[in-house]
């Protein structure tokens, strides 16, 4: 039982360390994506037409491409950033590929939420485009935004699982190899019990501050 909290622990701080990792990057990447695709949409603040369509073909592409498809095909690329394509920091650059469309699409419905109202009057004052993003946009919509993220720190931990089982490492990885495997089934469903509870944790906390938020 001593090996087996060890090795739950150990692939706890793994799973941990490739969701908060992917995390940042694709808050870093996601969320100008998003903007971008509000800003440069039809009757946008930017309008683009040519520039919003590709970015929303590529966004598509990436959202409707399986995970386990996704990891082989950015194998290459995982390979030239990291050196290898196996591993918990290879599985890293799959995680963000997978998640930066879908934290665009999540920043795009939070800003279209946005009163078209507060901009035109932000506009009216003689604001920049960069001002009515960063003063308008992004604080009216940070509870919404506080959500997706929430949301695409769920999917974060679910993604990491299915890259553990194709060697990953991770609560994903333990599962498999030790659990399912090797039928050690207190294993299989020590990983299961660990994977719920960070996900609930990540969801509550989202939400917490989500509401906090909405009330200032």
């Amino acid at each position: 039982m001593v090996d087996l909290w060890s090795m739950i622990l150990t692939a706890t701080i793994e799973t941990l360390y490739m969701t908060g990792v992917a995390a940042a990057f694709t808050l870093l990447f996601g969320l100008p994506l998003g903007v971008l695709l509000v800003i440069t949409d039809r009757g946008g603040i930017w309008e683009a037409p040519l520039l919003n369509r590709t970015l929303g073909v590529l966004v598509n592409i990436g959202r409707s491409t399986p995970f386990v498809i996704l990891m082989v095909a950015v194998s290459p690329l995982t390979r030239l950033l990291i050196g290898r394509s196996i591993g918990t920091t290879a599985a890293i650059v799959p995680l963000v590929v997978a998640a930066v469309p879908f934290m665009a699409r999540v920043v795009e419905q939070a800003l279209h939420e946005v009163g078209s109202g507060l901009i035109e009057a932000a506009l009216a004052m003689g604001s920049s485009n960069w001002q009515v993003v960063t003063k308008v946009l992004l604080p009216e919509a940070l509870p919404s935004l506080v959500r997706g993220t929430a949301l695409m720190l769920v999917n974060l931990v679910g993604y990491s699982a299915m890259a553990g089982a194709i060697g990953g490492g991770g609560l994903g990885d333990v599962a498999v190899k030790w659990g399912y495997n090797r039928y050690q089934l207190d294993v299989m469903y020590v990983s299961l019990v660990v994977l719920v509870v960070m996900v609930q944790v990540m969801q509550w906390i989202g939400d917490s501050l989500a509401n906090r938020f909405t009330h200032k």
